[in-house]
Order: C-alpha cells, then sequence, then structure tokens
C-alpha cells in the first residue's frame, strides 16, 4: 500500500483524524481540492467535548491567545451585563454571542458556564479562565441566562483547563490542527481531487485526477457534498430545505438602527453581533434556488431589509454564506473499507452550532478505532463500534435542529409554541436542560455497565503528584489509572502494556474511583471504586483485544 489510509478533505475533521491515525503510527494522506484554507465564515466557538479533545491532544495553549482576540472584540461591542430571556427583541448588548448559528451560539458561551466550575489550579498549559458573558445559550433565538442553570448538577463534570476554551472559530481550529498534522508528519495535498476510486476486501485504488495510488482505507471528511460519500453509494436519508440563510461579516451603514442579538419579526428572524458587522438572516420562503452563486452586496442588504423592516445599505461584503435546514444523515457511517465523518456522514442547519462539534467527535471517535483495525490488535467488531456509538449523537443534532425550525417560523401556531418555549427555557429546569445539551456534557456511549462513569467522557481528575488526567492522553494510546497502587492491577494489565499506558499515582479530587481504565479517546471504559477487579480484564479484552 502506498498509505494505509487516504483522508478526502483538509478542513478540521480531516485534519483531526488524520492527526490521531498518525499518532498511532498510522501511514496517511490528506487530499483537499481546495488550493487554500476557506476563509467563509462559519463555526465561531467549541463546545466541552471539543474542547476536552484538543486540551487531550496537548493544544490548548495554541488556542489561547486567540480566544483573547475574540474575547476582547465580543466586549467592545457585547459589554458584560446580562441578558433577559426573551424571544423577541434582545434586551441588549449581551445577546451578541448567541446569535448566528454557526457561531457556535449555544455551544461558545455555553460551552463555558454550563462546563462547571474547575476544581483546583489548572495544568500549566493553560491560564485561569477569561471572563465569560453570562449567557447559556439560545434555542432558535430564544436567549437564556446563565443564572439560572444549576451547575450543581452531576454531569456538569470537571473539564478542567478546556472548560477555559470556548470562543474560537472554525479557521483558527483548522490551523492549529494543520500546524500539528505537520508536527506529526502527515501529508496534506490542496489543490488535488478525488474524482473516482475502486475497492476490494484488501483495500481501495483512489484515482487523484492523473494519479492513482493504493490504500487500505478511504475516509470521506469532504463535506456536505461529498464525493466519496456519493461514490459509495451511502444512503444520505432525511428532510428536505425550507428556508433560506444568510450569514455574513459586511460593513452597512444603519447599523445603528438594528437590535443586537435575535429578533423574530413577521417575515423572519435575523441576529446582528456579537462582533460589528457580522448579520444573519433567516427567510421562510423555501431554499435558495442557486446554494453556489456568488453572493452580493445587493442580495444580503434585500435580506436584511425584508426581515428587519429597516433601510439598512450594506457597503462592502467581506465574507458571506448560505445556509438551509437540509437535514441528512447516513444509515451507516461505514462501507467496507470506506469511512464518513463530519459533514460527509450528517448535514443539518447550522443552528445550535453543533456541527464543527459533531465532525470533532466523530474523529476523536474513529481514529483509533481504525488505527487498532490496520494494527491488527483490534477486537472483533471495534471498527462497527464507529458507527453504534456515533450515530445516535447524529440523530440528535438533526432534530435538534429541526426543533429550532418549528419554533423559528413567522406564522401564529409557531408563534404560539414561542412562547411555551420562551416560559420554560426562563425556569432553573428548563436552562439546566439547555445549557447541558448545548454544552455536550451530557454526551455518553452505551458500554453496557451500570457504573456511573463508563461511556462517558472522564472528568478531568486531579492527581497529588500535580498532574490533571488530561495530561496523561498526549499520545493517543489507552489509559489504565491505577489510584490505590494496587499490585494485581499492574499485573492483571501488564499483557497490554503494547496499547496501554499505567499510571500509578493518588487523587487528589475528592470522589475519585480506585481505577478507570480510559479508551484513547478519553472515554471510561471501565471503573471500581474499590479493590474489586473482576470487569478490568473482560474490559481491556472488549476494547484493546485479545493479550499479547
Amino acid at each position: 500500500m502506498d498509505y494505509d489510509v487516504v483522508v478526502a478533505g483538509a478542513g478540521p475533521v480531516g485534519l483531526m483524524l488524520a492527526c490521531e491515525l498518525r499518532l498511532a503510527g498510522v501511514s496517511v494522506l490528506v487530499v483537499e481540492r481546495l488550493t487554500e484554507p476557506d476563509l467563509t465564515i462559519k463555526a465561531g466557538s467549541i463546545n466541552v467535548p471539543t474542547a476536552e479533545a484538543l486540551y487531550r491532544r496537548g493544544l490548548l495553549p495554541a488556542l489561547q491567545e486567540q480566544q483573547q482576540l475574540m474575547m476582547q472584540q465580543f466586549a467592545r461591542m457585547a459589554g458584560m451585563s446580562a441578558p433577559a430571556s426573551g424571544s423577541g427583541p434582545a434586551s441588549g448588548p449581551t445577546s451578541g454571542p448567541t446569535s448566528g448559528p454557526t457561531s457556535g451560539p449555544t455551544s461558545g458561551p455555553t460551552s463555558g458556564p454550563t462546563s462547571g466550575p474547575t476544581s483546583g489550579p489548572a495544568s500549566a498549559a493553560a491560564s485561569a479562565p477569561p471572563k465569560r458573558p453570562p449567557i447559556a445559550g439560545h434555542f432558535g433565538g430564544i436567549l437564556v441566562g446563565a443564572e439560572n442553570v444549576d451547575f450543581a448538577d452531576p454531569e456538569f463534570r470537571d473539564a478542567g483547563p478546556a472548560s477555559s476554551i470556548f470562543l474560537i472559530n472554525q479557521q483558527t481550529i483548522e490551523q492549529v490542527l494543520a500546524e500539528r498534522a505537520e508536527e506529526l508528519g502527515v501529508e496534506v495535498r490542496r489543490g488535488v481531487e478525488l474524482t473516482s476510486y475502486t475497492a476490494s476486501d484488501n483495500g481501495v485504488r483512489v484515482v487523484l485526477g492523473n494519479e492513482e495510488l493504493s490504500a487500505g482505507w478511504l475516509v470521506g471528511c469532504d463535506g456536505g457534498r461529498s464525493v466519496v460519500r456519493k461514490l459509495a453509494g451511502f444512503d444520505f436519508v432525511g428532510t428536505d430545505p425550507e428556508i433560506t440563510g444568510h450569514q455574513a461579516m459586511v460593513e452597512l451603514e444603519g447599523a445603528e438602527r438594528l437590535t443586537l442579538g435575535w429578533s423574530s419579526t413577521d417575515t423572519g428572524i435575523y441576529a446582528y453581533g456579537p462582533f460589528p458587522g457580522r448579520i444573519l438572516t433567516v427567510e421562510f420562503d423555501g431554499p435558495p434556488i442557486d446554494r453556489d452563486a456568488p453572493i452580493t452586496a445587493a442580495e444580503l442588504e434585500t435580506s436584511l431589509r425584508n426581515v428587519t423592516g429597516v433601510d439598512v445599505t450594506i457597503t462592502k461584503v467581506i465574507t458571506a454564506t448560505r445556509f438551509t435546514d437540509n437535514a441528512r444523515q447516513a444509515t451507516t457511517y461505514r462501507l467496507g473499507r470506506v469511512l464518513l465523518a463530519g459533514d460527509a456522514a450528517h448535514v443539518h442547519s447550522p443552528f445550535g452550532g453543533q456541527g464543527l462539534n459533531l465532525g470533532i467527535g466523530d474523529a476523536m471517535n474513529l481514529g483509533w478505532k481504525l488505527a487498532a483495525t490496520i494494527q491488527g490488535w483490534a477486537p472483533d467488531g471495534l471498527l462497527d463500534t464507529y458507527t453504534t456509538e456515533r450515530h445516535p449523537i447524529g440523530e440528535w443534532v438533526l432534530d435538534w435542529t429541526r426543533a429550532q425550525i418549528t419554533i423559528m417560523r413567522p406564522d401564529r401556531h409557531a408563534r404560539a409554541l414561542r412562547r411555551v418555549m420562551d416560559d420554560l427555557l426562563r425556569t432553573a429546569d428548563g436552562s439546566t436542560f439547555l445549557s447541558k445539551k448545548l454544552s455536550g456534557v451530557w454526551q455518553r456511549y452505551d458500554l453496557g455497565s451500570d457504573n456511573d462513569l463508563v461511556g462517558t467522557s472522564a472528568p478531568d481528575f486531579e492527581f497529588a503528584d500535580g498532574t490533571r488526567l488530561g495530561d496523561h492522553l498526549r499520545d493517543g494510546r489507552a489509559v489504565l489509572f491505577n489510584l490505590t497502587d494496587s499490585p494485581q492491577l499492574r499485573d492483571l494489565a501488564a499483557p497490554w502494556s503494547d496499547r496501554l499506558h499505567v499510571v500509578d499515582t493518588k487523587p487528589a479530587t475528592p470522589g475519585a474511583p480506585a481505577a478507570l481504565l480510559l479508551r484513547p479517546d478519553g472515554h471510561v471504559a471501565w471503573s471500581t471504586d474499590n479493590d474489586n477487579l473482576d470487569g478490568l480484564t473482560p474490559a481491556l479484552e472488549n476494547w484493546l483485544g485479545q493479550a499479547a
């Protein structure tokens, strides 16, 4: 084989997957049809699982400076006073950070407060958390203040230094991952388009223009219009689009007459902020006639005037995009030697800021499983758990975005439902529920255990030696934490030493378990609160294969 894996698409998902594969010693080629990174306005922040993934791979320091710059921009326009929850015009500038679907309205500022308080000092890799806007997020433009959120809820696990990172845009994530891929020796070819492939039981032959090469596996991370998905024949089912949305950074005249934050009108919904010149409009008159046509100042101005009723004038377009509420998902994420991740596997409207986060989660889940399969130590069926674990989360995201579209419609039935949702989201239970969903802390995999930790992303426990749990996951291997200095535990784990770290230390966090086994993606595979080690060997065999 020329490569173990060919990844189509050099966006954040493709680069994250390539880094995970290379970290495990797998040879990987990333091909990207664009010659330069796409600077079109996209996601503006991340949720807790994404921040944890980057933290656990040692990438937090590279993100902090950029976040500080974004926080300064936000503070200049938005201020820091608390908003009132409501579905009408926003109460003031603080509605800014929740405006706009792809700014990660709910996954940005939401993932800060909803990640809960960090216990103890942060690791040297992260500074103290920045001051966060007092907004838990929004649901279809209904703002929710963080003051009603119950952060004592047990699902708000301690994310450690990862809780300090939330206001990071997609371009920054892509740049950081591109630099990391270069450090790891990932080969990335830009201006190269995958045009066809043939697959057998032993691998794939990939055609890149005039070049043909062989690989063991092909992964499509090439976006919502994935060439890999179409060539492979994946079923891609869901619901058709009904809206036309625009998001842009512009220079405009008359902005002082626009309401900051989200506003519902008789003709649609719009958002202005949290940064000067950032606008978003949603119109419910069907999808755009031509999604690929250049977006002009006249088009944006017409849409903004139609929805707001304000005679603004757009003098310059800096970056702009159209979007719809097309919601589709592949019925499986694997067909033989071909797999999908990110938007190639699922598309949806950007409301809720879940797209980037969903894709990074796919890459973290798939990377170590595909590497284990290539290296020959994967237990039977390990690669199939990629679909069984990730598909339900993708399905939830699609329904979450559909529900928001429903209450954003300008008809009387939708507006009645919107008022009901507004009342619910003013309550402590409603605010807490929303925050948990949007921040991603609710996500866990069903691994067939009654233990409260198993299947969850592990809390970032502190240890007596001054380290935190995330500090031990940098190299992408499984980790077994022996927190009671048990010789029996070390003996049981010894046959898996070629694919497992055993960390002998003492917990500094109250309530930490006696021992826990983490998969390479940071999810808990086994845990015990006492000296009962009966389930450890089956868990090791289930996730790390047969002993060497």
